[in-house]
């Protein structure tokens, strides 16, 4: 039976973070391939507005090339959004039934998991694992991937509106993507974990 890594998220940008602990589940978990799933809008990040779909689905594709384990998929961009978890899981259940699904879930999501849209019926369709970069000794209810890794996207935001560099923070053609398409130079919001 494969077994298939779910990686979602707004990847705004895709950075160093998300990379590392995907690898890192990967291994961990023997995975066959981890799919990326960038959100066309998170329903629990709806007060900010991402960059584009089709600039984070270039940044994704730059950061992951050359890696045949890590797979980018366009699932949730090319419908409506929010982008619901379970309805994520159950297409790809329809397309692979005979695949056992790990669904990478990061530790500062877990307050509001079983907030989820039908949260019960995804539990029961797929493995949580948590990516935890905090280094915390917290136990959870899931198996969890540990790395401390203090990158963030919104961190990555505000370095680009500040001047700042954001090299080796995110792949170097991520940050070529960021300075061609003038990304993050608005205002920026305060959650640090994104």
């Amino acid at each position: 039976m494969k077994k298939i890594g779910i990686f979602g998220g707004s990847f705004d940008p895709v950075h160093h973070a998300h990379l590392i602990l995907a690898r890192e589940a990967l291994e961990m978990l023997a995975l066959d391939e981890i799919l990326f799933i960038p959100a066309a809008q998170s329903p629990h990040k709806s007060e900010r507005v991402p960059a584009d779909a089709e600039t984070r689905w270039e940044m994704l594709l730059a950061a992951i090339e050359g890696e045949r384990a890590f797979i980018a998929s366009r699932l949730e961009l090319d419908r409506p959004p929010p982008s619901y978890s379970i309805e994520t899981i159950e297409r790809l259940r329809e397309q692979d039934p005979k695949s056992d699904f790990f669904f990478l879930v990061g530790e500062d999501n877990l307050p509001l998991l079983g907030s989820w849209h039908r949260f019960a019926e995804l539990e029961r369709l797929v493995h949580f694992v948590v990516l935890d970069r905090t280094d915390s000794k917290t136990k959870y209810a899931y198996p969890a991937v540990r790395r401390r890794i203090d990158i963030s996207a919104t961190a990555i935001r505000k370095r680009v509106a500040s001047g700042q560099s954001i090299r080796y923070l995110v792949p170097d053609a991520v940050e070529e993507i960021i300075r061609r398409e003038t990304l993050y130079q608005g205002p920026t919001e305060s959650n640090p974990k994104n």
